[in-house]
């Protein structure tokens, strides 16, 4: 059996034969012998170091290059400012023959994700070598087409991190120990090596390539101080992992001093604390030195976590609003757990908003079940009535139940990543809560408009935010790279009556109407209710965007019926559960690259 174009060109490109490599590649594999020496000849032969901008995004475009060794990033605008990684190009890959063909300007910015050594066909060899052989702009077009095929608008194919630099904060964090924890974790996912100082401080950049080459994923550990082996990791990385103790003062890695050599290198941070014992420091005063990503690992099990996120295999739970039938999600979370399956982020929407918020921050079924029925079933928030100024229900016990449960908590301290959607009257758009009080912002998520007061903050009124989004799941698609579980417990149907009314009867007759055997409904159901109404149409379009919806039969419950807590749980539970017996859709998505282990067991 004949060995294929990739085998061809890995074999060349370690013994160094560049013509033998350049005659495997799909576009010039076809030459005879004399056109390829004469082309090869032509070529342009240089080296890039890590971090070091190739072309941007409008330069003009002269010619297409060959990735001899190392590798590049492909970096596409984001419609909201910045830039994302949109593609990898490795050794022995094409780009930039796109502008080539199409004589247009350079449509994205590539950038050295490592040191890499490049070959540069100029634009008028490429004119040279088509005019001479017409096979080629057929090569080239194949290529273009298998990597508009490949294109990251599938959620499957985006371009994700394979080495990463553990930076130490200092001293005093123990990365090399860290570092082999991750090790494991990645091991579970793929093939993956840590390097340390001691092997890797004297090895050249083939050695580099080579060792990346035969890994899914690479985890180099820096120095804490800005030294050759630091700056050497930051070239190599993809991915840089700030590692420091939660209970240090926040300050500046040293280490990232030696990034400033590198400055057009886009790489992706990730802000990794470190908690043990009751004192920490805030995390806002971490992300305030860094704007990324954070996660909290105190245990194995955490840093299994980071590494699905780091991989794009992170499990994000949607949980809807919904009022009563919410309970439902109480189930759901004993279901998941039953199953073993692992919830890596969460996002929610009002009465989901509260039940997320608990269980990001460490609650088990147990103390779920203990606080929610204490503050909902024994204590009827909706008994809280007030003059109907602004809302039917002043707000006051709603907040003190909110503060018993979360206290002064803020949702970045909170252990499990957690974002909760409001609505914003004042913009009119959705408003996402990643910071600040727990209590403050699922007060704001579970603010019915004209039930509950709305909460005031910046100048800014927030409300319920079923009102616009009752099944976020597109932010969680945009915060977290992996298979999303949503669970629909609002129903699409709220309640009905069998009464006829236009209008209501006169105050003595009342008593009269309040005997009729029939359903009827009350102001505060049809306030709830209203509030929903407009993202109905919103949340069908957001279960399109999940793995699995889970959607509890829960119709029979009234939005209001607090005491139907223990039937609600129970609904989640066994439609969960049925759900999850069938797992191909997780085993896919979380499947190893190349390694038989399972990675969902904690």
């Amino acid at each position: 059996m004949s060995p294929g174009t990739d085998t061809i060109i890995q074999g060349a490109i370690d013994s160094r034969n560049v013509p033998a490599m350049f005659a495997a590649l799909p576009l010039l594999r076809e030459l005879a012998g004399e056109l390829l020496a004469e082309i090869t000849q032509e070529i342009e032969w240089f080296s890039l170091p890590g971090g070091s901008t190739l072309y941007k995004a409008g330069q003009s475009s002269d010619g297409l290059y060959v990735v001899v060794n190392g590798g590049l990033g492909m970096y596409v605008a984001r419609s909201g400012g910045g830039a994302r990684l949109a593609a990898q190009i490795s050794a022995g890959q094409l780009i930039g023959e796109a502008e080539v063909i199409s004589g247009n300007r350079r449509a994205s910015t590539v950038v050295a994700l490592r040191d890499t050594e490049l070959a540069r066909l100029p634009t008028a060899l490429i004119e040279h070598l088509v005019a001479k052989n017409p096979g080629a702009m057929r090569a080239i077009a194949k290529i273009l087409v298998q990597r508009l095929e490949s294109e990251p608008g599938d959620r499957q194919q985006k371009a994700r991190p394979k080495t990463f630099a553990v930076i130490p904060h200092g001293p005093d964090v123990d990365a090399e120990a860290f570092g082999r924890q991750l090790l494991h974790c990645l091991k579970g996912l793929g093939r993956a090596e840590l390097v340390l100082h001691s092997t890797g401080g004297e090895q050249t950049s083939h050695w580099f390539h080579r060792l990346e080459r035969a890994n899914d994923y690479v985890a180099y550990v820096t120095d804490f101080r800005p030294s050759n082996w630091s700056k050497l990791c930051l070239r190599q990385a993809d991915s840089l992992l700030l590692l420091a103790r939660a209970d240090s003062t926040a300050h500046a890695w040293p280490a990232l001093l030696a990034r400033e050599e590198q400055p057009d290198k886009l790489q992706r941070f990730e802000l990794v604390l470190q908690r043990s014992g009751a004192k920490r420091t805030p995390t806002r005063d971490w992300m305030n030195l860094y704007p990324c990503r954070h996660h909290h690992v105190s245990s194995q099990a955490d840093v299994a976590r980071l590494a699905r996120t780091l991989t794009g295999r992170a499990v994000g739970l949607v949980l809807s609003g919904g009022g009563a039938r919410g309970f439902a999600h109480i189930g759901v979370m004993r279901a998941l757990r039953e199953a073993r399956i692992p919830v890596d982020g969460i996002g929610a929407t009002s009465i989901g908003a509260i039940i997320g918020a608990g269980w990001a921050a460490g609650w088990d079924y147990a103390e779920m079940v203990q606080r929610i029925r204490r503050s909902f079933v024994d204590t009827n928030p909706t008994r809280d009535y007030t003059l109907p100024l602004v809302s039917l229900l002043s707000g006051r016990k709603v907040c003190r139940l909110l503060r018993r449960e979360f206290g002064e908590t803020n949702i970045e301290d909170l252990p499990l990543p957690f974002y909760c959607v409001s609505t914003n009257l004042t913009s009119g758009q959705a408003a996402v809560h990643r910071q600040g009080p727990v209590w403050l912002w699922s007060r704001a998520s579970v603010a019915i408009p004209g039930v509950l007061p709305p909460v005031i903050a910046d100048r800014q009124v927030y409300v319920d935010g079923a009102t616009i989004s009752n099944l976020p799941v597109d932010i969680m698609r945009e915060l977290l790279d992996g298979p999303v579980i949503a669970v629909d417990a609002g129903a699409d149907r709220a309640f009905a009556t069998d009464l006829e009314l236009t209008e209501m009867p006169p105050l003595w007759g009342l008593p009269t109407w309040r005997q009729l055997r029939r359903s009827r409904i009350n102001i505060m159901q049809i306030l709830w209710r209203a509030g929903m109404v407009n993202s109905a149409a919103t949340t069908i379009g957001q279960r399109e965007l999940a793995d699995l919806l889970l959607k509890p039969p829960t119709d029979s419950i009234n939005l209001l019926d607090w005491k139907a807590f223990e039937r609600a749980i129970e609904i989640g539970y066994r439609h969960a559960s049925e759900a999850l017996e069938k797992r191909d859709w997780l085993e896919r998505r979380l499947a190893p690259e190349r390694s038989g282990v399972h990675p969902t067991g904690q």
